[in-house]
């Protein structure tokens, strides 16, 4: 489980993270939005032990991110936004040393080390260095990498990123079949349509703090909308994407008459 209370990251005399309560039970996709510099990536770097509050507690599979850190590791998965792997290596290297780092070794790692590259259609690579794989590649090396340990608890950040539909595809269900093992599952997108189809609960952050937890249903039905990317939008005072879109091609336009407006030679 991941369970928060009056947590609070600052940043100077910038508030980064509000008094933020958050409890994501066993079995749970939590879908975790909100808008750039809303304070999700702060969040999620306390969960998984990258920084430390300024007040607050946070407990991920029982442990405090703070007093036991180290407990919190092993327990939990991690496929950041921005992944960085060390592209000297191959695959199967990479996942080598994570799985050693992991108390994994011998062969069973061989084994699971094969099984998640064969899911992910990369096993003929698996001795390819890094640096020649493609972007998805290098995600789908990301994601096994979160999954050989078999965490308790898993935090994506964009974990679709850059997959083919159907490496997503394999990856949707799988993030089911963890949930419906009790797995506790933070999953951060911006990509809400899919958001709307996977997670079980979602909450919105805005300026650090919840704005709306609840089902899709329920959000949309709370703003008057229809979908949760309508409702996301009424939350967060994004404007409306036909007068953004209508803006745009005006300063497209006036752009392109100026470029081909008259010369000023005599």
């Amino acid at each position: 489980m991941i369970e928060t209370k009056g947590l609070t990251r600052t940043f100077g005399s910038t508030v980064a993270v509000r008094d933020l309560n958050l409890s994501v039970e066993p079995g749970e996709i939590l879908g975790f939005l909100g808008p750039n510099g809303a304070g999700k990536s702060t969040t999620v770097k306390i969960l998984t032990c990258m920084i430390k509050p300024t007040r607050g507690s946070a407990r991920v599979a029982g442990y405090d991110v703070e007093q036991d850190s180290m407990e919190v590791k092993r327990r939990l998965g991690y496929v950041p936004e921005a992944g960085a792997l060390y592209e000297s290596l191959t695959a199967a290297e990479y996942l080598g040393m994570v799985a050693n780092l992991r108390g994994i070794e011998g062969d069973y790692a061989h084994r699971k080390i094969n099984e998640f590259l064969g899911l992910f259609g990369i096993i003929d690579a698996r001795d390819q260095r890094l640096s020649e794989y493609s972007k998805g590649m290098k995600q789908k090396v990301l994601i096994s990498a979160a999954l050989i340990s078999n965490p308790e608890v898993l935090f994506l950040d964009e974990p679709l990123n850059g997959l083919d539909a159907n490496a997503a595809l394999v990856m949707k269900q799988l993030l089911r079949e963890l949930a419906s093992q009790g797995r506790t599952i933070l999953f951060c997108s911006h990509i809400l349509e899919v958001v709307e189809r996977i997670c079980t609960r979602i909450v919105i952050i805005n300026e650090g703090s919840t704005i709306v937890d609840g089902t899709a249903a329920e959000i949309a039905a709370r703003t008057g909308t229809s979908t949760l990317e309508a409702a996301f939008a009424e939350l967060t005072g994004v404007r409306d994407a036909a007068d953004v879109t209508r803006d745009l091609l005006a300063a497209l336009s006036s752009s392109g008459d100026e470029a081909t407006g008259p010369s000023d030679r005599p």
